[in-house]
Parts: C-alpha cells; sequence; structure tokens
C-alpha cells in the first residue's frame, strides 16, 4: 500500500477481549462488500481478525491460516460459503490461477485475503483495502483505505 493513502476509516483493538466487537462493527459498516484484501507485517493479527469476522457471520468451523493450502472454504448457515485465501507463500501469481481464484472471487461469497499484495493484479474492483498494524500499546489498528463496496 501507498504511504500516501488517505484512510476512509479506522477501527481500534485494544485486547483479545474487544475483538470481536471491533469485528461485528466492521462487518456491519461493510455489509454490502465481499472481497477483503488484509496487508501488515508478519504477526499484526491479520488471522485473528479474519477469524473474528468468520465468527460473526456465523461460522462454526475452526477457522486456520492456509498458509500451505492457499484458501479454506468455511461455511455458515447465515452467511453461505466464505473463503480465506493466505497468499505469503505464493511466488508467482500463476499459482493464484492454479487454484481458480476467480471462482471464488467472482462467486458473491465473502472472501478474506491475507498478504494480499502478492496478488494485487488479481483483486477485482470493489475490493475492500483493510491495513493492520501494531500500535505501542500491543493494541491493533486497522484503517480501511477504501470504500469501494455497492
Amino acid at each position: 500500500m501507498q504511504s500516501d493513502t488517505i484512510f476512509m476509516a479506522r477501527f481500534y483493538i485494544d485486547n483479545v477481549d474487544t475483538i470481536q466487537a471491533v469485528a461485528a462493527e466492521f462487518i456491519n459498516n461493510y455489509k454490502d462488500c465481499r472481497i477483503f484484501a488484509f496487508y501488515g507485517e508478519l504477526g499484526s493479527g491479520k488471522t485473528t481478525f479474519i477469524k473474528a469476522l468468520c465468527r460473526e457471520l456465523g461460522v462454526t468451523d475452526l477457522v486456520s491460516s492456509p498458509s500451505f493450502a492457499l484458501i479454506h472454504e468455511y461455511k455458515s448457515s447465515r452467511s453461505g460459503k466464505l473463503y480465506h485465501f493466505d497468499f505469503y507463500r505464493m511466488e508467482k501469481l500463476e499459482e493464484a490461477y492454479d487454484i481458480g481464484y476467480e471462482d471464488y472471487f467472482y462467486s458473491g461469497d465473502y472472501c478474506f485475503i491475507e498478504w494480499a499484495d502478492k496478488a494485487e493484479p488479481l483483486l477485482p474492483a470493489g475490493t475492500l483495502r483493510v491495513n493492520i498494524a501494531l500500535d505501542e500499546n500491543s493494541g491493533r489498528i486497522l484503517e480501511v483505505t477504501e470504500e469501494p463496496c455497492h
């Protein structure tokens, strides 16, 4: 993400006890969005926040990072299918083509993408971009740089 980006919205997670409330507020603010691209350093909390979003959307399965598989699929009686991508280990864009990323990104189902910078050229219009960073108090700051969802 560019350093001169203007942030449209900011959320703050004080600690693990507040993450679910923030996830509820976040998903409520972006209920029309389906593609969420997450950016942040290793250990910034991308996976943890995506787990909270999945819980908020009614996923009861164990949610974990798909580091080796690139994608995990979850089901929810309230939200249908949800897809969780982790492109950390992806070395070439062809790997995203190999898993059929288009089928997921254009399905109309929720897609949560970790390490989205590695797949930036593939992200469709309407992708909500979220940067997650640690602050000096070990909290997490979530900054939404665009609100393009319709």
